[in-house]
């Protein structure tokens, strides 16, 4: 049975402002279903935006800025990408998904799709973050800088290393101390003792 499903992108031509029409049949559906929900089993994060009043130009600099940062986004019909939550980490996310949205799922890093949107929204303030979720819980809007902020893996491992090299550091200095401090009284004497010849 043939439906049809509005497409979530908005063309906007000679300044009037159109929605396009898509024709979807049960398999495509089931086939954006199994899509989507592929990616939310492996993704770190999920992040919903509402994209209503962005230019197709807009979105398509989004769409790019996303592949470069390692973000699948997507734009789906609400009540496919609640089945396609259904099971994975991210359905409680299922209430919240109303109104025209893009889906932002973080593959690499967990902050990805948050720095993605953050800076994203700096310069086109009408994409509105209304829903994000990290391990299967759900964060408030507000929690985007937070979660944006969050080092990336190479900071991350870069920091556990200088921690635990410190400790190393500093043992080595301490075994060392006593050495040095002979050196340094047994080169004093030595002087002294030149010196008085």
């Amino acid at each position: 049975m043939n439906v049809y499903v509005k497409v979530a992108h908005s063309v906007i031509s000679r300044g009037v402002h159109t929605r396009r029409w898509l024709l979807l049949n049960k398999a495509e559906k089931e086939a954006v279903v199994a899509e989507v929900a592929e990616v939310a089993r492996s993704a770190q994060s999920v992040i919903a935006a509402e994209y209503r009043g962005l230019t197709v130009e807009q979105m398509t600099k989004l769409r790019s800025e996303a592949r470069n940062a390692g973000v699948y986004l997507r734009v789906v019909k609400n009540t496919l990408a609640r089945r396609a939550m259904d099971g994975t980490g991210y359905a409680c996310m299922a209430e919240s998904l109303v109104g025209p949205l893009v889906l932002a799922f973080a593959q690499e890093e967990p902050a990805s799709a948050a720095r993605l949107m953050r800076d994203f929204i700096k310069d086109n303030s009408k994409l509105v973050v209304k829903v994000i979720a990290l391990d299967g819980r759900l964060l408030a809007p507000g929690d985007l800088d937070a979660l944006a902020s969050m080092p990336t893996r190479e900071e991350a491992l870069s920091k556990l290393m200088a921690v635990m090299k410190a400790p190393v550091e500093k043992l080595a200095r301490t075994i060392i101390a006593p050495t040095d401090k002979l050196v340094r009284t047994i080169a004093a004497v030595r002087d002294q003792k030149q010196a008085a010849a």
